[in-house]
């Protein structure tokens, strides 16, 4: 676990060179000029600016809550044509500190063109508020999906990129948080994590230490804490160059659950880091990690 937290990072922006090097470099003037006029350098709505914005009906900003922070978007398909699709609800990530569901466009097109209905929720952040309450409001989302859109009765997928797999994976498997909604976790069909921070322990960086404070004892936090064997299944996604999140947060959840004989697969996608796993999910990006969506998309298949 110590060499967990020694080599855990924060999940910091790209900057305009490292977003533009995913692109043809014929590219790369395009992107300069859509940079100079989306007013500076957002490598996310550089990528929702080239990513297609088709295949869905998007229904903006719905409060699941009576908080500026607690709206969410969801992405209908515009083809129906798997009604026992189960709903997507994809968290991002942020570090806990920032993050906006409509920079996240591109993931809600991706995955709603492909039929499912798709659900991008905003949650709290520090220093509004401490853990658990972002998980808290990820339950409250949950819930407003289960009330709300009808094929949640096939169920309901958390996906979910670093800090938003951590909240993934405790709704997935400390079921105290859905269960304070009054969901059944029989509601939730699987876990996708990306790249997620499963074994970290805030308390050994300053940057986190506030954030997590309230964790008490610290293992609370913790999603591996929580591993069991009645979980949904899980589908542990990371790539071999993520400096960010190492690959061993996802080795050493795979290894908990395993051990009580659940449900769980991992897979590790070579020369891919922490910021192409979540870009490869758009089409003009998929060349970064190739497998990501398939696998991605079979897991739900498997699920439905």
């Amino acid at each position: 676990m110590n060499c967990v937290s020694r080599h855990h990072r924060a999940l910091e922006g790209r900057s305009c060179s490292l977003a533009c090097r995913v692109v043809h470099p014929g590219c790369l003037a395009l992107l300069v000029i859509l940079a100079f006029f989306a007013g500076g350098c957002s490598p996310l709505n550089l990528v929702n600016t080239i990513a297609p914005d088709d295949g869905f009906v998007l229904d903006r900003a719905i409060g699941y809550g009576p908080l500026e922070r607690q709206k969410l978007d969801v992405y209908y398909p515009e083809v129906r044509n798997n009604p026992q699709a189960p709903v997507l609800v994809f968290f991002y990530g942020g570090s806990w500190r920032r993050g906006d569901r409509e920079k996240y466009h591109f993931v809600g097109q991706a995955l709603s063109s492909r039929g499912y209905v798709t659900v991008i929720p905003d949650y709290r952040l520090y220093p509004e508020v401490q853990f658990p309450v972002f998980i808290e409001d990820g339950a409250a989302s949950v819930a407003w999906v289960k009330a709300n859109i009808a094929e949640s009765a096939n169920g309901i997928v958390l996906i979910g990129h670093s800090a938003g797999a951590h909240l993934a994976a405790l709704l997935a498997l400390d079921n105290r948080y859905l269960s304070q909604e009054g969901i059944s976790e029989r509601t939730i069909s699987g876990m996708i994590g990306l790249a997620g921070p499963y074994a970290f322990e805030p308390e050994n960086f300053r940057r986190f230490r506030a954030i997590f404070a309230t964790a008490h004892p610290p293992e609370i936090s913790r999603p591996i804490t929580y591993a069991r064997g009645d979980a949904p299944p899980l589908l542990l996604l990371h790539g071999t160059d993520d400096g960010v999140v190492l690959p061993l947060h996802s080795q050493l959840l795979q290894e908990r659950v395993d051990d009580q004989n659940g449900r769980v697969t991992r897979l590790e996608f070579e020369d891919v880091d922490h910021f192409d796993i979540v870009l490869a999910l758009s089409e003009p990006f998929t060349h970064l990690a190739p497998e990501v969506l398939p696998s991605l998309e079979r897991f739900i298949r498997e699920q439905t």
